[in-house]
């Protein structure tokens, strides 16, 4: 699989029309969302002021473009990198361990501004 993996970021970014992530979408063949990210903005949407009309945006957005699960394999790779970055010392929050687990299974760029995902070995990161 190719294409690009977008973050939490990436698409509330893409929902406020930024032309600079908007450019590095339109140069990408594919692009999916994790499990986790939709999870992410679901919990966004409970939590606004405008629960409907933010569900209706994330429902509409999984509509449109393809969820990748977290299965096992995931899992494997997650607790790969949980370990590998505390023993550097380098914890990242475990939603993005998740997200980042997603973006190696699937051998997808991941499309995020968090820096500390510089911290995962082998991930490769698009930032707009």
């Amino acid at each position: 699989m190719s294409g690009n993996l977008l973050d939490t970021n990436a698409v509330i970014a893409l929902q406020r029309g930024d032309e600079n992530l908007l450019g590095l979408l339109a140069q990408a063949d594919e692009w999916y969302l994790s499990a986790t990210v939709v999870g992410e903005l679901y919990y966004g949407a409970y939590r606004s002021g405008r629960i409907e009309a933010n569900l209706e945006v994330v429902d509409r957005l999984v509509d449109r473009v393809r969820v990748l699960p977290v299965d096992a394999v995931t899992a494997r790779i997650f607790g790969d990198i949980h370990q590998s970055l505390r023993s550097k010392g380098r914890p990242i929050p475990e939603n993005d361990l998740w997200i980042a687990a997603t973006a190696l299974q699937y051998k997808l760029a991941l499309v995020t501004n968090d820096e500390h995902f510089n911290e995962v070995d082998g991930l490769d990161i698009k930032n707009w």
